[in-house]
């Protein structure tokens, strides 16, 4: 349609061409016809003389006319001189002026298109002139253009059939042409065809990857000028054989096999090549192939690098996962050689100074360390062994020199090394003849601070070491000697947590007649925790059962147990009720933990620790139990049977707006108590439910001592490093025999004392005492008398007998006496002084209705007061 459009308009343009050539060239016609009538005329003889006659109209307008017809032309007029009309084709114009003939006038011949009166037309002017060549008159002729266009109007159709003619010759050239085009080109339009010209002289010129077009018949299509430098192709390679050109056995019979190939590298002279062959028929429609090659042999040699760099970055991960696994300073040395050996040695020693085996700050004497691990990848080497002492003492060996700088050394032959030998000829001499040739010493290094020395060899069939392998050996010494440096301070830490954690424990049981105690203490894995239990012993022969359990693991743990059980210890000297006794620990907890928050330091809190405080009384058996989020302990009477008594149970220290409470069990004699921290019984692998059952299968044993029972639940319930620290206490009861305590009830008068003291005598000679009946007396005495002079009913009195002698005084009255200084005049106020003076302890204690003062005396010696004392207190 466009080529049609193009014809058409070309044949238009060339039509009103000819159309206005032919307007032209039919102008110039009539000019010229005009201007040879008028000068034939004007040049006539006689027409000058005519011009000057009387009537020159008469004598020319008859010439004038014959000259019209025999020129062919429309007029021939006459004029004289001032351009008046003397003869004319239409007589009405003679005598008229004639219009625009100034010039010829003026002596000047000229022709013109004329538009005016009488008539448009195309005409000559030429002066008529006397033998003196003066202007006479003028003649005009001349065609009128209405003339001059019926001669165009006559040729217009030859004109326009002419153009219709090449029009029709011109779109059929132009099918034809087109549509063999479209036959050649698939069908592709310019813009397409102009595309693919640009994109194939990319592919020729431009792209940096070899191109080699193969038809079928084997033979060249098109190379690019990459595919020519890299096959060294010649010049006229269109159109020959392939295996004309010099291509390789290898090269040529994968273009001549049409095969498919991906990426396959094959030598083409001092160059390695990436290969693809991909066949062309699927796409182009012809059988062929379409080769594409790529200079790999820089890649090949980056790619050499790139895979050693590989290398040394995997090998030093692994040694990032597998040095410090433990934090245990030997073997983390020896995980250190086993990394090395035989990735990129033969043979690796590590010494470290004895400081940092013992865990210890390193020394600054760093001349003398012991070898702490050795790894072979052959047997029999001359290596001195592990736990030598390594000494430097020569100034130029290799390993000085790397404690001199700080940095690794590099030997890479040392049979030319003569500094390597001067410390120890003869080993060095073996370790020659052995095949070890070549040494990297580097500084074990931590924080600024050396640790050790890592010495890294190989041996005969090793290549000698380089400055690469220096760089990596730099790094993996440096990354181990962190290892090391933290399981040293662990191993210092975790010490010292022992260490604190082993006085904070009770050191051994306290001696005491109500129960028959064993324990156990097993610490984390980790390390030390916060489980702790202790064994008070109390007044009137009762003991204090206490474990905890706090927060968190390590030194501060320790520490903040400390102080709990500390805590514990200085209420129970109060001698207060289990349930009392928690609620000051839970006070005083909420108080140092809220210190501890405004303080800002990193202390562990006490909220959330747990504690069970029970006391057991062995007159009867009656135990009371308080528990702070605890779990309850378990009970296992004397036939086997196991049980877990439901205790009230109060939320942990420190959380606060709660009341503590308490329960109470009679135990029978011979029944076994077992309290324990959560760690026994909870596990990553069971539940508390299970452990709770198999805590039970373990203690149902009515035979078993409590050391026996503490063995059998360690050696069932907890593996050889539990994750949590245990606290474990079994106690077997013990009661008091009944003919050892005696009890008398006391009416509330004073002059019932003197009967009670003879009856408290005569029991003191039933037992045998009868050498502490005066201090008994007096003591008794004493309390009994401010009981009925200051206190209130009911009161009581009790004797307990055990290993000490117990004196209970009892009454219905809070107030509880103090030990004061009585002045000279005062008549009381010394009792509590002599009671002091002749009992070995006394106190007081609350119950829940009144108090008790009781008094305790040894019974391998009689206390003797002492008289000075006793003369100063009274002022004597």
């Amino acid at each position: 349609m466009l080529q049609a459009l193009i014809m058409l308009l070309l044949v238009a343009v060339a039509s009103a061409a000819l159309v206005v050539q032919g307007l032209y060239d039919a102008e110039r016609s009539a000019a010229d016809r005009s201007l040879a009538a008028a000068e034939a005329f004007a040049h006539a003889p006689g027409t000058a003389l005519a011009l000057r006659s009387p009537d020159p109209t008469a004598r020319l307008q008859p010439a004038a006319e014959q000259a019209q017809k025999g020129a062919g032309v429309d007029f021939i007029s006459v004029l004289d001189k001032h351009g008046v009309r003397l003869t004319d084709p239409d007589p009405a114009l003679i005598g008229t002026k004639a219009q625009g003939v100034g010039r010829a006038a003026a002596g000047e011949a000229f022709t013109e298109t004329f538009h005016g009166r009488p008539t448009d037309a195309v005409r000559a002017v030429v002066p008529v002139t006397d033998a003196s060549r003066r202007v006479v008159g003028m003649v005009t002729a001349g065609i009128q253009y209405a003339n001059v266009g019926h001669v165009l109007h006559r040729q217009l159709p030859l004109l326009l059939g002419a153009a219709a003619g090449a029009l029709v010759l011109a779109t059929g050239g132009a099918a034809l042409v087109s549509r063999r085009l479209l036959r050649q080109t698939h069908g592709l339009g310019p813009a397409e065809m102009t595309r693919m010209y640009e994109h194939h002289d990319a592919v020729l010129h431009a792209v940096r990857e070899g191109v080699l077009i193969v038809g079928g018949d084997g033979r060249v299509r098109l190379a690019n000028d990459e595919a020519q430098r890299l096959l060294d192709l010649p010049g006229d390679v269109d159109q020959r054989q392939v295996r004309e050109l010099g291509l390789g056995p290898r090269l040529t019979r994968l273009l001549e096999s049409e095969e498919t190939a991906t990426d396959e590298v094959i030598p083409a002279g001092d160059r390695l090549l990436a290969v693809n062959i991909r066949p062309t028929a699927p796409f182009g429609g012809v059988q062929g192939l379409v080769a594409t090659f790529r200079d790999t042999t820089e890649l090949q040699a980056l790619s050499g690098q790139a895979e050693v760099a590989r290398g040394r970055l995997s090998f030093l991960y692994e040694a990032g996962v597998r040095i410090g696994t433990t934090l245990d300073v030997q073997r983390t040395a020896e995980e250190l050689s086993e990394v090395a050996v035989p990735r990129m040695a033969d043979f690796v020693t590590v010494e470290l100074l004895d400081s940092v085996l013992r865990g210890q700050e390193p020394s600054s004497a760093v001349r003398e360390m012991r070898r702490t691990a050795l790894r072979a990848s052959q047997s029999g080497h001359p290596l001195q062994p592990v736990g030598d002492v390594i000494r430097f003492v020569m100034a130029d060996t290799p390993m000085v020199a790397a404690l001199r700088r700080g940095k690794a050394v590099l030997v890479p032959d040392l049979h030319t090394a003569q500094d390597w030998r001067a410390q120890d000829p003869e080993g060095a001499q073996r370790a020659l003849d052995y095949g070890i040739h070549s040494l990297i010493t580097v500084p074990l290094r931590a924080r600024g601070v050396v640790l050790g020395m890592v010495n890294l060899w190989r041996g005969a069939g090793a290549l000698p070491f380089d400055e690469e392998d220096v760089a990596v050996a730099e790094e993996l010494v440096a990354r181990a000697a962190v290892a090391i440096d933290n399981a040293r301070r662990y191993s210092r830490e975790h010490e010292l947590a022992v260490t604190l954690q082993r006085n904070l424990l009770p050191l051994g049981l306290p001696e005491q007649d109500a129960l028959e105690i064993a324990s156990r203490y097993l610490p984390a894995r980790s390390g030390v925790g916060g489980d702790w239990f202790d064994v008070i012993p109390l007044p009137g022969f009762r003991v204090a059962l206490v474990v905890g359990d706090i927060v968190g693991h390590g030194l501060q743990a320790a520490v903040t147990m400390g102080r709990l059980r500390t805590a514990v210890l200085n209420f129970s000297s109060l001698d207060l009720a289990p349930d009392e006794l928690l609620g000051h620990l839970d006070e005083m907890v909420t108080r140092l933990d809220t210190q501890s928050a405004t303080a800002d330091d990193d202390r562990v809190p006490l909220t959330g620790a747990t504690c069970l405080y029970a006391i057991y009384d062995p007159v009867g058996g009656h135990c009371t139990l308080s528990r702070a989020g605890h779990l309850a302990p378990a009970v296992v009477d004397p036939e086997g049977r196991v049980t877990f008594p439901d205790l009230p149970l109060s939320p942990p220290l420190g959380v606060g707006g709660h009341p503590f409470e308490s329960g109470e069990l009679d135990l029978p004699e011979g029944s076994r108590l077992v309290l324990f921290t959560d760690g026994l019984i909870e596990n990553r692998g069971r539940d508390i439910d299970e452990g709770l059952a198999m805590l039970s299968a373990a203690i149902a044993h009515p035979d078993r001592t409590p050391e026996e029972t503490c063995r059998a639940l360690v050696e069932t319930m907890l593996p050889l490093h539990p994750r949590d620290d245990v606290a474990l206490l079994v106690a077997r009861t013990r009661l008091l025999a009944p003919s050892c305590v005696a009890t008398w009830d006391v009416p509330f008068d004073v002059e019932a004392v003197p009967r009670v003291r003879r009856e408290v005598s005569r029991r003191l000679a039933d037992w045998g005492l009868e050498g502490t009946a005066f201090a008994t007396e007096l003591i008794l005495s004493e309390l009994l008398t401010n009981a009925l002079r200051y206190g209130a009913p009911p009161v009581r009195v009790r004797l307990l007998l055990g290993r000490t002698l117990v004196c209970e005084v009892s009454d219905g009255s809070n107030t509880s006496p103090r030990l004061r200084r009585a002045a000279t005049t005062d008549e009381g106020g010394r009792g509590l002084f002599l009671v002091s003076q002749f009992a070995d302890i006394w106190g007081t204690r609350y119950a829940a209705r009144g108090k008790v003062i009781w008094a305790e005396q040894t019974l391998d010696s009689v206390p003797e007061p002492d008289p000075s004392a006793l003369f100063d207190f009274m002022e004597l």
